[in-house]
């Protein structure tokens, strides 16, 4: 009798927690499923951005393979959802040249964007005496002699989506900003720079975005 008693407890504790673990795995898929159906309703789209103007205040190489820059940038990013807005964390943003990383990361303070919101921001990027490659010397010359060059500005962070109350974690964001910097209209400076100090370049060129 103690021996049945025993048994039939047993299988009632394993149906129990049997049935407690469909019941939470149910409501895990039903909190799934509604998350993807509202995702699906509100279809998020990634942010964009133009990177407006370059102010250029240095960029030469007047010592051998070390190269000094100091930029001032206009980015716009927009929020092109109607229903979403987003966080953005830990947003810095960086000049290359020629494949090398020509100045130090500046970081953009977080902020908020709400829906079809348009933000603007005017970073100072810089780098003094950076160790480049060897060949960046020629390609220096390369583009005084052409009268323009080719900067990549790039903006690096994390962006959380706002759904009402909801809130996601955090995705990567990538953005990759060509800056064709015609400068032949300008005289070259005397001291080793290879455009003139304090001129703002219009450069309008919409940036490749990845999250």
């Amino acid at each position: 009798m103690a021996y049945d008693c025993e048994k039939h407890c047993k299988n009632k504790r394993k149906k129990l927690v049997k049935l407690i673990g469909a019941i939470i795995g149910i409501f895990i898929v039903l909190v799934l499923f509604t998350i993807l159906i509202i995702w699906a309703v509100l279809r998020p789209t990634k942010p964009t951005f133009v990177l407006q103007d370059v102010t250029v205040y240095a960029f030469n190489a007047t010592v051998p393979s070390f190269l000094t820059s100091n930029f001032l940038l206009t980015v716009t990013s927009r929020n092109p959802n109607r229903r979403i807005g987003i966080y953005y964390d830990d947003l810095r943003v960086y000049a290359v040249y020629r494949n090398q990383q020509i100045t130090l990361r500046t970081i953009i303070p977080g902020f908020y964007q709400g829906h079809k919101d348009v933000n603007v921001w005017s970073p100072f990027v810089s780098g003094t005496a950076v160790p480049v490659a060897p060949y960046i010397s020629s390609a220096l010359n390369q583009d005084r002699s052409a009268g323009a060059l080719l900067l990549l500005v790039k903006l690096e962070g994390r962006v959380r989506w706002k759904v009402g109350n909801f809130i996601t974690g955090r995705y990567h964001l990538h953005a990759n900003c060509p800056a064709a910097i015609n400068f032949g209209g300008y005289p070259s400076p005397s001291d080793g720079s290879i455009v003139q100090y304090n001129v703002k370049y219009q450069v309008v060129q919409r940036c490749d975005v990845s999250v």
